[in-house]
């Protein structure tokens, strides 16, 4: 081996993830109540908790309206931006944790 080759080690650095790329750091994740919550699963929750009508009222989009579903929602927020952020900031500002449905 020559001295002035950089040497390259076979085994998997502790600060890159199995594919070899450095992972997020959790430093910018600490305050996004969202971290690890899929879209599908906030879409789902705000159905369930909203109903399609109420949520169509809070956020006036067609795929909450129109035939809603969770496959369309979902295909249209991913292709969105701006529905996206009203979507998350509605489940951030759902009432939670409290056991029973709060709606009268």
């Amino acid at each position: 081996m020559n001295p002035t080759t950089p040497t390259t080690s076979i085994l998997p650095d502790a600060s890159t993830t199995p594919s070899g790329q450095a992972p997020v750091a959790s430093a910018t994740q600490r305050n996004n109540p969202l971290h690890g919550i899929t879209l599908e699963t906030i879409v789902t929750e705000l159905v369930a908790h909203y109903g399609w009508v109420e949520l169509a009222g809070h956020i006036p989009i067609r795929c909450f309206s129109s035939e809603p579903s969770i496959s369309s929602s979902l295909k249209f927020l991913r292709k969105t931006p701006w529905a996206r952020e009203k979507v998350e900031g509605l489940y951030c500002d759902m009432p939670r944790g409290t056991g029973h449905d709060t709606r009268i």
